[in-house]
């Protein structure tokens, strides 16, 4: 079987959630299946390491697609063509974006449909394209795959999709998260608060992932509660001007409030295992794979009780109203204060986490695969 696949955000030392998610099942599925022949198609030059094995052969083709007008051509002309001289049988597509001019069998990947909720958190072009084209895409693909049953829900409502055309493919957690020394805690707290105990945020700095609330939650908990404790936020600052610096600028105690920006997997690891919980109370989420990999460096998780976050945490998190900042308020603080609700989540996380792993990401997705196939 010949299987194409979109990889055009395999970017070296530059992977974000899909990049991940194609990286790590990937390079799973070309080892366990040398009998095909899979090609990986880049809009750039590609880096040696994303060639996982021999049956992997790479393909460039431009244009570079980073805007929407090279997305049309890259995934309408380009595509189209390289899938018809390679005689494909799939064509997979992990960035959601399909090919509405290619003949050849279609598995896309739909991670979540957060543009269709919030429109504005992207250029304008940008999103006419991702609200025009992705219902069109998520018709015409054989097969689409998705990283939760919310995210199914949400792309059938949204779409008229069948949800019997939809498989639920679960992300998993970088290895690197694993729990860490006393040691290597003390070092990591000495190196970002001053020695001081943390909460850790993690994500870009965005409308959806609600810093407003959890920078108004951080505050009410230091007013209350007066402890030295520091808010760590790692990430970049996507749509940092606008109403998220106001409310920070604003803070009673924005001093408290440290940022790192962006980390890479081997310091964040130390960083989330060293911090005493991980705050992720976003508005939208289509799985929330900070909360996996906290699970992993053995730290509590304080999340949301809307849309996919519910579903990945179960009872292994503490679960708040993320549009109540005192809801956020009150978690910070019985994380704080109980050492045995600590110890609770903890042991809860070490259970849940071997529901939620690459290895079984990349499993389902051949399953997928397969099903594409043959239907």
């Amino acid at each position: 079987m010949i299987i194409a696949v979109n990889t055009r955000l395999l970017l070296k030392n530059k992977l974000e959630g899909i990049g991940w998610f194609t990286y790590e099942s990937l390079k799973r599925i070309v080892n366990q299946h040398p009998e095909h022949t899979f090609y990986f198609i880049f809009d750039r030059k590609y880096d040696d390491d994303f060639i996982f094995s021999e049956n992997v052969s790479p393909i460039v083709c431009g244009p570079q697609a980073r805007h929407p007008i090279l997305f049309y051509l890259w995934y309408e002309w380009s595509i189209p063509r390289v899938l018809k001289k390679i005689k494909a049988d799939l064509f997979l597509s992990p960035d959601a974006f399909g090919s509405l001019r290619a003949k050849t069998k279609t598995l896309t990947v739909i991670h979540d449909l957060n543009f269709e909720h919030f429109p504005n958190i992207m250029p304008r072009l940008t999103q006419k394209y991702y609200k025009y084209l992705t219902p069109k895409f998520a018709v015409s693909a054989d097969r689409i795959a998705t990283v939760s049953e919310f995210s199914k829900s949400d792309i059938v409502e949204q779409y008229g999709v069948p949800a019997n055309k939809i498989d639920v493919v679960y992300n998993g957690a970088n290895l690197k998260f694993k729990p860490i020394s006393g040691e290597q805690k003390t070092f990591t707290k000495n190196k970002y608060t001053g020695g001081n105990d943390f909460f850790v945020f993690i994500g870009a700095l965005n409308p959806r992932k609600n810093l407003i609330n959890l920078f108004k939650a951080f505050d009410i908990y230091k007013r209350n509660d007066k402890t030295e404790t520091k808010l760590l936020i790692v990430g970049e600052k996507m749509y940092w001007p606008g109403e998220i610096k106001s409310v920070y600028e604003e803070m009673g105690f924005g001093q408290d409030v440290i940022f790192a920006g962006r980390l890479e997997p081997d310091e964040l690891y130390r960083v989330v295992g060293s911090a005493i919980a991980v705050t992720y109370v976003s508005i939208f989420e289509g799985f929330g794979i900070p909360i996996v990999e906290a699970w992993y460096a053995e730290t509590p998780v304080i999340t949301s009780n809307v849309t996919s976050m519910p579903e990945i945490a179960g009872d292994a998190a503490l679960i708040t109203d993320p549009y109540e900042p005192e809801s956020i308020a009150a978690a910070l603080k019985s994380i704080t204060f109980d050492a045995g609700l600590r110890n609770k989540l903890i042991e809860k996380g070490r259970k849940r986490r071997s529901r939620f792993n690459w290895q079984k990401t990349a499993d389902k997705l051949w399953s997928s695969i397969e099903r594409t196939i043959n239907q």
